[in-house]
């Protein structure tokens, strides 16, 4: 039951990543997966002479989508450039995916799913700056590889994938949106697996944090919010392009990539709470008031409104930490630390004196597993860096200051301890309920995602040709 479970769930992955990574790397001029392409892309009559035969064909139709040979020729080559051993995946699962994507796509249309022309161009955009990193920004270099005339022509094309790729993916979310389980499913689900068959799970630690950021000093802070009302004023009162700003001051790494600009959807959260405020509260032309979030002060430019979405730019900058600052937050956690180990305070009262991680501090420190939602964070599947800060601890040991920055690029200063720590193990009901319950839930997914695909199936007109119909299928695509 175990490895079946196991077996599923994988190759979903596996899957999902095939479709998800399409048209996101650059391949270099590559021969065919068939070494005897050439070869089959020619005949030879009885006279010698070369006869033409179709260079590419089309394997298989769903509704008003088809599937080319070629297609399957790329998914291998966009799998292998991405490092993945392809030597156990055959043709015709690759086929099979390739026709699931169309008929999640196909139905998307058939329930009127709408993808905006907006966000299918930001992603667009978003991937040809990521390609032509890659080719050192050689826009020429980058359409022979995609053998296309000019740049239109390439985004043309990029524009349609994209939007079939979206399409499948909010069909397929729309499937399994609103399933769920019970605790009567899940102890049902438990119970069904053999006992030598039940998973087994790593060794686990929960682990508490103290947190010490270094503060910017107020006239830091200060001078930022001069230089972006200085910024704001140009702008406005003096014509000067807003672009120009961001290109030559901005702070935030990700605005290149995505063309200077975001687009925001009301009904669509992104960004971060201060920033969506800012933005939303803007008409075309305007620019906010210097603002704060978490990765620094902001100003926020409106170029252009559609309804409910806006194409926004933005200055971000970060202010600076003196040293001064990050000497005094180090030595104050250190102070911290030895008290701690001196029995006069205790780890859980210091984090709720001092600790400014405000998602920890009032649990005593008590960091949560974004994955499973409890405290248990399981050695073999830790982020790296995490790894190496508590893999050493005993439990109850205190690890020494260690110094890291966040997501936003701020520098903290943080101590560890274990406070529970349970060896591998076989799965156990109660104690492992939360993570039985997902593999009981990602069941139910797989089985909703099979039976929506056999109605569907059923419903849709699907023509398979050449020699894919000899492939053996999980789904009925031949329509036996």
């Amino acid at each position: 039951m175990k490895s079946t479970i196991n077996k599923k769930l994988i190759f979903l992955l596996m899957l999902v990543t095939v479709f998800s990574i399409q048209a996101q790397e650059i391949i270099e001029d590559t021969p065919s997966v068939d070494a005897n392409a050439e070869q089959q892309n020619k005949d030879i009559d009885s006279t010698g002479a070369f006869k033409a035969i179709k260079i590419d064909a089309v394997e298989g139709v769903v509704g008003d989508y088809i599937v080319l040979n070629s297609d399957i020729d790329k998914e291998f080559l966009q799998l292998q450039a991405s490092g993945v051993d392809t030597k156990e995946i055959t043709r015709c699962q690759i086929f099979g995916k390739l026709l699931e994507n169309k008929l999640y796509a196909h139905q998307a249309i058939q329930d009127s799913i709408i993808v905006s022309d907006a966000e299918i161009r930001n992603s667009v955009d978003y991937q040809v700056q990521q390609f032509l990193q890659q080719v050192n920004g050689d826009m020429d270099r980058l359409l022979s590889l995609y053998n296309k005339e000019n740049e239109e022509s390439l985004r043309d094309e990029m524009y349609k994938a994209n939007k079939d790729m979206m399409l499948s993916q909010r069909m397929q979310s729309k499937v399994i949106q609103d399933i769920e389980i019970t605790p009567e499913e899940v102890r049902q689900f438990f119970n069904k697996i053999p006992k030598e068959e039940r998973p087994s799970f790593g060794t686990e630690l929960k682990v508490s944090q103290i947190v010490v950021e270094p503060k910017v000093s107020l006239e830091e802070k200060q001078r930022i919010l001069n230089q972006l009302k200085q910024f704001k004023a140009d702008v406005e009162e003096n014509g000067a392009s807003f672009r120009s700003k961001v290109i030559l001051y901005g702070q935030d790494p990700g605005i290149k990539q995505s063309g200077y600009k975001y687009t925001l959807n009301r009904k669509k959260p992104r960004m971060v709470k201060e920033f969506r405020e800012a933005a939303f509260a803007l008409q075309e032309g305007e620019v906010s008031e210097p603002f704060e979030s978490d990765f620094g002060f902001h100003i926020v430019y409106c170029e252009k409104i559609r309804g409910q979405e806006y194409d926004v730019s933005h200055v971000l900058l970060i202010p600076k930490v003196s040293d001064d600052a990050v000497i005094e937050a180090k030595e104050k956690l250190e102070k911290v630390r030895q008290q701690i180990v001196s029995g006069e305070i205790t780890f859980e009262n210091a984090a709720k004196e001092i600790s400014d991680d405000e998602t920890t501090k009032f649990d005593g420190g008590k960091l949560i597993n974004p994955e499973t939602q409890d405290y248990n964070f399981e050695l073999t599947r830790m982020d790296p860096e995490f790894y190496s800060q508590i893999q050493d601890l005993k439990e109850g040991e205190i690890s020494e200051v260690v110094g890291e920055t966040d997501r936003s690029n701020k520098l903290k200063f943080k101590i560890l301890t274990v406070f529970d720590r349970t060896e591998d193990h076989d799965a156990d009901y109660a104690s492992d309920f939360l993570k039985i319950k997902e593999l009981a839930l990602n069941e139910k997914k797989i089985k909703a995602i099979e039976d929506w695909q056999t109605e569907k199936i059923d419903a849709t007109y699907i023509k398979i040709t050449g020699s894919m119909r000899g492939c053996e299928f999980s789904s009925n695509w031949l329509k036996k």
